[in-house]
């Protein structure tokens, strides 16, 4: 076992899956002049993926910390600090389903504008 769980894989992972793949997600449709509304629904998609594999790597970090020598992680992952590492997933899960909202209100609206103009 590590002294630390700041050197396991799965921290390591929680990172990569927090900051870098988000951060690519936005920085890609903010880059993006045209984007199809696929594309955009599967972004929020992986959105939502990410929040609930944080989620489970938050809680199992938890118990690695508990089990693990240094008291750092414990100050990190066991107090009450821990609950501000699960607004990151909850504001990820939110945004997901926000772009997932706007996909099917935008397709919904189309479909009502089209069985309107072809009912008139």
């Amino acid at each position: 076992m590590k002294q630390s769980v700041f050197f396991e894989t799965e921290f390591l992972l929680l990172i990569l899956l927090t900051f870098v793949v988000p951060s690519g997600i936005y920085g890609y449709m903010l880059w993006k002049k045209s984007i199809s509304r696929k594309t955009v629904l599967v972004f929020g998609l992986i959105l939502l993926m990410i929040s609930g594999i944080s989620i489970f790597l938050l809680q199992l970090l938890k118990t690695m910390a508990r089990n693990s020598p240094s008291l750092f992680d414990d100050k990190i992952f066991v107090s009450e600090i821990s609950v501000a590492l699960y607004l990151i997933p909850a504001i990820f899960a939110g945004i997901g389903v926000n772009i997932i909202s706007h996909i099917l209100i935008s397709h919904l609206k189309e479909a009502e504008q089209k069985f309107d103009r072809d009912h008139a």
